[in-house]
């Protein structure tokens, strides 16, 4: 089963991205990793305003 981390970037979006895999420039992990269900199903609880921050 393949493992995610959740990152985030400098506008507080969220996503997921493949444990083995070194993230984009730009983004970086959060410190949560599980399954991609897991990984989303956390990103769900944590990304309360979908806007960028700069649009806030």
């Amino acid at each position: 089963m393949q493992e995610f981390l959740v990152v985030v970037n400098d506008e507080e979006q969220y996503s997921i991205w493949a444990a083995d895999a070194e993230p984009p420039a730009g983004w970086q992990p959060t410190g949560h990793r599980g399954t991609e269900q897991e990984c989303l199903d956390h990103i769900d609880r944590v990304w309360t305003d979908i806007r960028p921050k700069s649009a806030r």
